[in-house]
């Protein structure tokens, strides 16, 4: 028996450490997954040069066409596109320009004529008059409850398996996790912590105008409309600064509208790491890039590789595309 122990105990020792589990089981194995985990490594490693303390291990993530998907449109509109519908079918007198009708009437086109002007437009009238809290809870049942157009999954199920793996693999290292999104910041809260365990004081996002007033009796917050602040393009670091206080090591994103913030967070001294998910699978998901009027990717797919950034291919980097 002493002599099984032997043999069984060597055989353990010639075989070494057990393999760490795969923390990014849904990737392939490809250069950008290479890329993720010897950054993480590097920074996370108190003997090696390129270490960075935790506290200084922020990683930032656009929301739309990054952590879930963006097509036919943000989902925001759609939702602000299914409470317009309903106020009218209420109150036809509601609907005083072109794009507003257009809009409860389905047509995305005309809806679209005014580009932002028409969406800040529609946002003001479905998005206003509420409570935060009844917003949330509107939008959080929105998104559990109401399938996307193509895919037959709720919009709260459109989740990236890949992007949920990476973002529980840097909290597992250390790493604070935040969004950073141009979609309204309300809408993103309402389901953040639920989707991809980031709760709400770590989200960022545009704003509209908030007031409070004492409401019979209770103190109350009231969403007004209007636009405060754009969390898009050059806003995102603004953004981030204001939120989070400090640059990140981490950026990433899908579009041209999360250049300045993938600018911005390796313009930093010391390690840092920028990623850019190209939307070139039309089979599991969309393809698009260029010439998409959602999440154009044009200036960031030239300019990535001199850059440094990682360009995720979702065709070829994603092992799988939708969370379990």
């Amino acid at each position: 028996m002493l002599s099984l122990i032997v043999l069984a105990t060597a055989a353990i020792l010639l075989a070494g450490p057990p393999l760490a589990a795969d923390p990014l089981p849904s990737w392939n194995a490809t250069a950008s997954k290479a890329a993720v985990i010897d950054f993480v490594e590097g920074v996370t490693d108190p003997s090696a040069e390129s270490f960075v303390p935790a506290a200084d291990r922020i990683a930032v993530f656009d929301n739309d066409g990054t952590l879930w998907a963006e097509q036919p449109v943000y989902f925001q509109a759609l939702y602000a596109l299914d409470v317009l519908r309903d106020k009218a079918a209420a109150d036809p007198s509601i609907l005083t320009s072109d794009v507003l009708k257009a809009a409860a009437e389905g047509d995305m086109e005309g809806m679209m004529a005014e580009g932002v002007d028409g969406l800040v437009e529609i946002f003001d009238v479905s998005h206003a008059g509420i409570t935060v809290e009844d917003f949330r809870a509107d939008a959080h049942a929105w998104l559990t409850t109401t399938e996307h157009p193509t895919s037959g999954l709720t919009y709260a199920e459109m989740l990236y398996q890949p992007m949920l793996e990476l973002l529980r693999y840097l909290r597992d290292e250390d790493f604070t996790t935040w969004i950073v999104s141009g979609g309204g910041i309300d809408f993103v809260r309402a389901i953040a912590e639920e989707a991809y365990g980031i709760p709400p004081a770590q989200v960022v996002g545009s704003q509209g105008d908030t007031s409070y007033a004492v409401v019979d009796g209770t103190p109350t917050l009231i969403k007004d409309g209007g636009v405060g602040f754009v969390d898009d393009e050059a806003g995102k670091p603004v953004g981030i600064i204001r939120h989070i206080g400090q640059r990140p090591i981490l950026a990433f994103g899908n579009s041209d509208g999360d250049f300045a913030m993938l600018e911005w967070t390796t313009a930093g001294d010391g390690p840092r790491l920028g990623l850019l998910l190209h939307h070139d699978d039309a089979e599991r998901e969309f393809a698009y890039d260029r010439a998409s009027h959602i999440g154009r990717l044009d200036r960031g797919l030239d300019e990535a590789e001199a850059r440094g950034w990682v360009v995720v291919s979702m065709q070829n980097d994603w092992r799988r595309v939708w969370s379990e």
